[in-house]
């Protein structure tokens, strides 16, 4: 929970973290120490001084570090697992779903573990994605529609078995698609992160919400012209985010654009964690502001109202989250506080 200096509670949702294990032990081969690093990059580039971790720790950090950057420390009230599997380059899946599930046993009021599919796997991966909801009982999915396999460097949702998968998702009920559309990482394909085929996915599929997250950095203009058109289509922030920081003016354009293109009902916060600590991104946040020329050109401006709705109110809703019962579930009873 985070609290304004006039003493307004603001209950805060993220809805882009993972556990991940990026270690030379679980490295299959170059490729996987390539993307950690690349991973790392990000961080350093993009992160107050004073938030930077070791290259060790960032590699694989632990659920307690998890716990306190993001819960404890972080002004975080509940947070969403978006796991990304990488089996070429990793031993174990680098964010494994079922490393996810013991945190989510552990604290379930306070974390939500989502599911990830890959069309290529066929039937077979049907058959895992019903395992995925009759176990885990998930929510959501996340895509990474650049991950290799085998001589493939990537596929698309328009692809034929994309639309079976996503036609499973709405059988089981797992209506949230979050797809990580935009920025590359070493040395996976960026043409395969296109934001491009989300058009036609949402179109053919207009009871699943997709959650587009980094909102197709840089392609910020096609994703805002689909977005604009497919009204369940919605930007994720994860990546935006640490822009507040180290380029302000760039992150306030790319905010005022969202907000003149969609609107704010359709974008969520998300601090990309383990990359960045939820804790300083929520402050930047709360304390920004637009310059008054992108106020004038754009006619939009970021409201307390409306940073509220980034925090948490608009991912509860395609969660189904209510947020007064889990604010009194988790600030007023003691059983529901949490400790690393």
């Amino acid at each position: 929970m985070f609290k304004t200096s006039n003493g307004e509670e603001i209950f805060v949702i993220d809805g882009h973290i993972a556990m991940w294990d990026g270690s030379p032990e679980n490295q299959l081969n170059r490729h996987g120490e390539e993307f950690i690093s690349c991973f790392y990059d990000y961080h350093k580039n993009l992160s107050p001084k004073e938030y930077l971790w070791d290259y060790e720790k960032f590699r694989k950090y632990t659920p307690e570090d998890l716990v306190k950057d993001v819960i404890v420390d972080g002004y975080v009230d509940m947070a969403i697992f978006q796991p990304v599997f990488l089996t070429e380059f990793y031993k174990k899946p680098f964010g494994d779903i079922e490393v996810n599930a013991q945190l989510v046993k552990k604290h379930p009021e306070r974390f939500i573990s989502n599911g990830s599919f890959d069309p290529r796997d066929g039937e077979r991966g049907l058959v895992y994605l019903e395992y995925l909801k009759e176990t885990h009982n998930i929510q959501g999915i996340k895509l990474y529609t650049a991950d290799w396999r085998g001589a493939s460097k990537g596929y698309k949702l328009t692809d034929d078995w994309s639309q079976r998968y996503l036609e499973k998702c709405l059988e089981l009920g797992i209506k949230n698609i979050h797809v990580h559309k935009g920025p590359t990482i070493t040395p996976l394909n960026r043409d395969a992160f296109d934001v491009a085929d989300i058009d036609q996915a949402a179109s053919l599929n207009p009871d699943l919400n997709f959650i587009v997250e980094h909102c197709g950095l840089p392609r910020l203009e096609d994703f805002c012209w689909i977005a604009t058109q497919e009204k369940n289509v919605y930007a994720g922030l994860s990546v935006v985010m640490p822009f507040i920081h180290s380029r302000p003016r760039y992150f306030a354009e790319i905010m005022s654009e969202l907000l003149y293109w969609l609107d704010e009902d359709r974008i969520i916060f998300g601090s990309d964690y383990g990359i960045w600590e939820p804790k300083w991104l929520i402050e930047k946040f709360m304390a920004f502001e637009f310059p008054d020329d992108i106020k004038q050109e754009t006619g939009t401006d970021l409201t307390l109202s409306i940073k509220k709705k980034i925090l948490g109110e608009n991912i509860a809703r395609l969660y189904g989250i209510d947020i007064e019962k889990q604010k009194s579930l988790l600030w007023n009873n003691k059983k529901a506080s949490i400790k690393v």
